[in-house]
Formats: C-alpha cells, structure tokens, sequence
C-alpha cells in the first residue's frame, strides 16, 4: 500500500506544479490583439504564440508524467529505495535457449524485478518477485552446503 501512495504521492506533487506554471503562464501571456474585429473567446488555435506556448506546457506535462511512472516502476515494492545492481541475464544470439532480460534487486533483500528485453508475443509487464527473508535464504543455501 505505501508503493501507491508513494506514486499517488507523486502525482499530486507533479499536478501541482503543473497548475502552478499553468497560472504563472496565464497571467504571463498577453490578450491577444483583435484582427478585423473578431476576437475569440479562447487564443487556443487562433493566436499562434499563445498555442505554441500551450502546446509547450503539454509536452512538458507529458514528460513529467512519464519521468513520474518510470520512476516509480524502478522502485522497492516495500522500501521504496531505488533498485539497484541491473545483471543482464539470457542471450540475444541464443533468443531460444533464453531471451533477454534484465534483473534489478533492492540492497536491503526485499525483492528482485526482472524486465524483459525481448518482446515478440506483445508487452510483457515486469515480473516483480519478492524474497521473504534474505538472511534466512542465506543461512538455508549455508546449512546445505554442510
């Protein structure tokens, strides 16, 4: 549950900078000036600074939004820590014995996040895989070592 309130979180926070520049932009821009005595109630489509400007601001919201999601797919499903140690796993020449992937793991052991490279049958989501104790997994591969 932290995981989402983490990225809800993080929307609100990038929802309210993008409002901010949106009420900065608006007052910043200039009514436009009337042409042939038409003015429309909206410059959007009819003053070309003042669309460039919003098309700007969209792209840069868009941008925003992405960073936000990229981010938080990258993240520790329990500490929320950056993840860490990226180990490239399978071939790109052997695609059959093993295709491409690479796993991520959190420093403290809470998980491992495995990301496909190489997506022939369509989108394959990461696959995220949570270890439950490492200190215990440790000891269990030690005992049988004896």
């Amino acid at each position: 549950m932290k995981y989402w309130g983490f990225l809800l979180g993080k929307l609100a926070l990038g929802y309210g900078v993008m409002w901010v520049i949106g009420r900065i932009l608006g007052a910043a821009l200039p009514d436009p000036q009337p042409f042939m005595m038409h003015v429309p109630a909206q410059p959007f489509g009819y003053d070309l600074g003042y669309t460039v400007v919003v098309l700007l601001y969209w792209l840069f919201a868009a941008g925003l939004l992405y960073l936000i999601v990229w981010d938080q797919r990258y993240r520790c499903r329990t500490c929320l820590r950056r993840l860490r140690m990226p180990v490239v796993r399978g071939s790109w020449t052997h695609v059959l014995l093993g295709p491409p992937s690479t796993e991520y793991i959190c420093l403290y052991g809470h998980g491992t996040l495995k990301v496909a490279e190489l997506q022939i049958t369509g989108r394959q989501e990461p696959d995220w895989e949570p270890h439950e104790d490492i200190w215990t997994e440790l000891e269990s591969f030690q005992n049988t070592k004896k």
